[in-house]
């Protein structure tokens, strides 16, 4: 037998198997054809908001009304936080490197992981957490001090509460409101924001100073009310702060700086380094 012999010949491939390969329930293309889960998108423009075409391309379907509101308000309530937010200063100092503005976007969203970025994520499972505890007939208030508790025990923060730079985040107020609205309007089931304010008067106990929850717990109670899983939740975040990381690097590029760097140029890093010395070689022995 020959080596041309003992290889495998590659079985055919049918044409369905091909065309399965990435199939999607997303889209459908063909020509003179664009349907966006099933609804021709000549229907959509004009008809259905940006925050309405998105829950449509993640959920399958359209949304409610109210459905439709509470994703445009958290969507809108995280689009910027200024030049100080480590993503938009990356975008910023990537824009005025000479690069495109897709490249300095994707500069910026690069950046939103765990720690910048990822706290409505985390701060999602937490509220699952309790609202599990309160199905299984443990007190709401009680499991959030408990939790509390546990975070302080062991030095964490519980994500989605309290902010470095707002004694109180301006947007808490406005998002928590909108839901409190649709619970009582029935259009929202009401769990994540029962969590959510449960967590902010455990948080506030024996405490001279509330700590209120921030963006990213206003919109973690938006979009578990919506009933959007975690990770999901944080992809609508990066999708919303896409929208500030463009425009400021936009600007930045209108502006026609040149390479400009994390401080000032007439700044420098201090340096903590040894003081200056004289290289002096040593011939081996």
């Amino acid at each position: 037998m020959t080596a041309r012999q003992n290889v495998s010949e590659p079985a055919t491939a049918s044409l369905e198997s091909v065309t399965e390969w990435w199939s999607t329930a997303v889209s459908r293309i063909r020509p003179g054809e664009i349907l966006l889960r099933g609804y021709p998108v000549e229907q959509l423009i004009g008809q259905l908001s940006f925050a309405e075409t998105i829950w449509l391309m993640l959920c399958g379907d359209l949304p409610t009304r109210a459905q439709g509101q509470l994703l445009e308000a958290a969507l809108v309530a995280a689009v910027d936080h200024g030049p100080q937010a480590p993503s938009i200063a990356a975008a910023r100092m990537a824009a005025t490197c000479g690069l495109g503005l897709n490249n300095a976007v994707a500069t910026g969203v690069n950046l939103l992981g765990d720690v910048h970025g990822g706290a409505g994520q985390q701060c999602m499972e937490v509220l699952a957490g309790l609202d599990r505890a309160a199905t299984e007939g443990t007190d709401l208030d009680e499991a959030a001090v408990r939790l509390v508790a546990d975070y302080r025990a062991t030095r964490r923060h519980i994500p989605g509460f309290g902010h470095r730079f707002h004694p109180r985040d301006p947007r808490r107020d406005a998002l928590v409101g909108l839901v409190g609205k649709a619970v009582e309007a029935s259009e929202a089931p009401g769990w994540a924001l029962r969590a959510g304010l449960a967590l902010e008067r455990a948080l506030a106990e024996g405490r001279s100073r509330p700590v209120p929850m921030n963006i990213d717990g206003a919109t973690a109670i938006v979009y578990s009310e919506l009933g959007f899983p975690p990770e999901l939740g944080r992809g609508l975040f990066v999708l919303s702060r896409s929208v500030g990381i463009l425009s400021h690097a936009w600007e930045e590029k209108s502006g026609g700086a040149r390479i400009k760097g994390p401080i000032p140029r007439p700044l420098l890093p201090a340096y903590e380094g040894p003081a200056p010395r004289d290289l002096i070689r040593k011939d081996p022995a």
